[in-house]
């Protein structure tokens, strides 16, 4: 062998492992389900995917898609054509609930009424929402070539935590839907699981966000179907991790951000650099992810009692909260509510794995991929 090409080939796989070492906290053999309400491409629900898809040590058994941010039938689309991208196009996505329990936008428009406006509705009221629910239009990052899974995803949710019995996270990160179909399904469901994550709730969020401002207990993700997120938080799980919007709001993917990771010409990084549309959001489904894979980026939580308001007034779809003190004579589950976070520690955690080669990716699709003409 060349000595010249073997010196090149050391420094490679130091430089790897330079990059993937603050990682390595992350357990062996750790298996995930990603529930998300996929809007793309990049953005917040794509972002929190390639968190996972970007750790060396966690495999990532499917991605269920519920409506939320998006029509469920376009977000799969997304979900599908991002796997391409950056080569991990084996993993399945399953298409799970495309509409809430019992809320419905024709019942809500008449709450409104009664209760006043609720500014971020999701696909109900995203103006690139606006078309056949069952219409998927031409993406902007090229459409998938690969399917989705046809398999119902109470059964899948059911089917993985049976064959990996107390090893499998459950991450929800969109409106509780497909979790609670799967409750509902398999009673068993939840306590066979290891853990779940949410990205979901808020307690006081200290913003001047109008979302939050005047109503604080309203989050989006428990808001659009109550019903469904008060079954899962009722459920027996063995614990359940909550990322606020407490917490949530401590974070922003800065220009700065971006830059750094555009620095990369890794596919992921392309990826996220191409098609993020408005730096300084939020990283909302991100630090759940993050915090998921290494607890320590959390520097304060809560250990309450949590629920949803399932109540048809004005309260409906509200953060509910109690300690031990005052919580009311009902079966209730504790969760772990995170309230704060080591904001340097997660950028710069969240800009390393975004730089990074993507595990066991095969023939990704973006480096060679030119956005449409004319595409949203």
């Amino acid at each position: 062998m060349n000595p010249d090409f073997r010196l090149k080939s050391v420094c490679r796989t130091c430089a790897l492992v330079c990059l993937l070492a603050p990682f390595c906290w992350a357990q062996p053999g750790r298996y995930v389900i990603v529930d998300q309400d996929a809007r793309g491409p990049a953005g917040t629900d794509m972002n929190s995917i390639l968190v996972f898809l970007q750790s060396p040590t966690v495999k990532v058994l499917g991605i269920t898609v519920v409506t939320g941010d998006d029509w469920r039938n376009e977000e799969v689309a997304h979900t599908l054509r991002l796997l391409e991208l950056v080569g991990r196009a084996e993993i399945p996505v399953i298409p799970g609930m495309d509409t809430p329990l019992l809320r419905t936008k024709e019942w809500t428009n008449l709450w409104e009424q009664r209760c006043g406006k609720v500014l971020y509705q999701g696909a109900w009221t995203n103006p690139l929402s606006a078309h056949d629910p069952e219409k998927v239009p031409d993406l902007a990052e090229g459409n998938p070539t690969i399917k989705a899974s046809t398999e119902d995803v109470a059964h899948f949710m059911s089917r993985m935590v049976r064959q990996y019995p107390h090893q499998v996270t459950i991450y929800a990160a969109g409106p509780m839907t497909d979790i609670a179909s799967a409750i509902l399904f398999d009673p068993e469901f939840a306590s066979l699981a290891q853990e779940l994550v949410i990205m979901g709730g808020s307690i006081n969020p200290h913003t001047d966000n109008p979302e939050y401002l005047d109503s604080p207990r309203r989050e989006f993700n428990f808001w659009f179907d109550p019903e469904a997120a008060s079954i899962t938080l009722h459920a027996a799980w063995p614990k359940i991790t909550v990322t606020t919007v407490d917490v949530s709001i401590e974070t922003h993917l800065t220009k700065e951000m971006l830059a750094e990771i555009g620095k990369s010409k890794e596919p992921v990084a392309q990826y996220i650099t191409r098609y993020t549309r408005r730096p300084g959001d939020y990283l909302w489904d991100e630090l759940a992810a993050a915090a998921w894979l290494d607890p320590t980026l959390i520097t304060r939580e809560r250990y309450v009692y949590m629920d949803v308001s399932v109540d048809k007034g004005v309260s409906y779809g509200d953060t509910l909260v109690w300690t031990d003190r005052d919580k009311p004579m009902i079966s209730l589950q504790k969760v772990h509510a995170q309230m704060d976070v080591d904001w340097p520690k997660f950028q710069q955690m969240f800009t390393r794995l975004m730089s990074a080669p993507t595990p066991d990716s095969r023939d990704p699709k973006m480096l060679d991929h030119t956005p449409a003409v004319g595409s949203r």
